[in-house]
């Protein structure tokens, strides 16, 4: 399969021909002014690798199996060298083609057809009897699927999800395989009855395969990434004090990558042993996700911490952490 991966490589360069190039400007331009139309159909953003899948592409995905068949978003979507908007998920390659009826404006990659893993049709003796339950033979490309990975074919979409069949099952790296023209199927019988069909990440195989910019599969590379969740640290600049004196508190605000968050709103209330004090720290954070305060404190009692509660704001997320000082002398 190495030497498959290879050769694709090599055949992907170079292919835009003048003629080509012209089509491709004429998509991208569609695909950009579909943009907002995408945007308006909702998003859902994925913390587990970092990306977004949007309008048409998120209603497929939905309508198709979802992470059961795709896997997660690797990429955000992204318009490629062909002038075409698409996205790379573990399994599949979503493509959006705004000039096809609504119904099939958004289609699937044929990864494993693209990564060389077909094989000859089958022998007129090979083909199984049009009446064997088990087994479902396609003229379109003289290949059948059978037994659990025909259960899981049809159960999951059939042709529209996964392609047609390219190649029978067979043993690869001792394992039970079938490509589709949009997909791998791989038997693991150590699992569950109803996990044993597994599919193969495609998607992460091809963008290495096609050698596509490692940057588009980095956290939060997209202008669509959404927060999620807060993380807060806090530190106090004098550890240990006097017993009286001043202090200040530094607060950091990241999100769930830990990338600094503008414009949280922080509140800290430090508990002295003579009562608790509720400061509303006069400064959003900055481009750096960090915000500060000073404050004056009374005769404290010298050996007693003073516990210091923050709670940060940013939209409709809330983030806490905790810090302390010690005045000692």
């Amino acid at each position: 399969m190495d030497r498959q991966v290879a050769r694709l490589a090599s055949h992907h360069e170079g292919r835009l021909s003048a003629g080509i190039l012209v089509t491709a400007v004429v998509v991208l331009l569609v695909a950009v002014a579909a943009a907002p139309a995408q945007q308006q159909l909702g998003e859902r953003y994925f913390d587990e690798t970092g990306h977004t899948v949007r309008g048409n592409f998120l209603t497929h995905f939905d309508a198709n199996g979802g992470l059961e068949v795709f896997g997660y978003p690797i990429t955000d979507e992204f318009v490629n060298a062909g002038g075409r908007l698409v996205q790379y998920f573990q399994n599949a390659r979503f493509e959006y083609y705004p000039e096809n009826p609504a119904d099939s404006q958004v289609q699937l990659g044929k990864l494993a057809e693209e990564l060389g893993l077909a094989h000859p049709p089958l022998a007129a003796n090979q083909i199984p009897a049009a009446n064997d339950p088990r087994c479902l033979y396609f003229v379109a490309t003289g290949h059948s699927v059978c037994n659990a990975f025909l259960d899981f074919f049809l159960e999951h979409g059939g042709v529209a999800v996964f392609g047609y069949p390219i190649g029978e099952y067979g043993i690869e790296n001792q394992r039970l395989v079938q490509a589709f023209q949009q997909a791998r199927m791989e038997w693991h019988p150590e699992l569950p009855a109803r996990q044993r069909v597994q599919l193969t990440a495609l998607g992460t195989l091809a963008f290495k395969a096609f050698k596509l910019d490692p940057g588009l599969t980095a956290p939060g590379a997209s202008q669509f990434k959404a927060i999620t969740r807060l993380t807060v640290r806090a530190s106090p600049k004098w550890p240990v004090t006097g017993s009286a004196g001043s202090q200040t508190i530094y607060v950091f605000v990241g999100d769930q990558h830990g990338i600094a968050v503008k414009g949280a709103t922080v509140r800290a209330v430090a508990h002295f042993a003579s009562g608790e004090r509720t400061y509303n720290l006069p400064l959003p954070t900055d481009n750096r996700g960090i915000t500060q305060l000073e404050f004056p404190f009374g005769q404290a009692q010298p050996g007693r911490s003073v516990p210091i509660d923050i709670a940060v704001t940013y939209n409709n997320l809330t983030g806490r952490t905790s810090t302390s000082f010690l005045p000692w002398w």
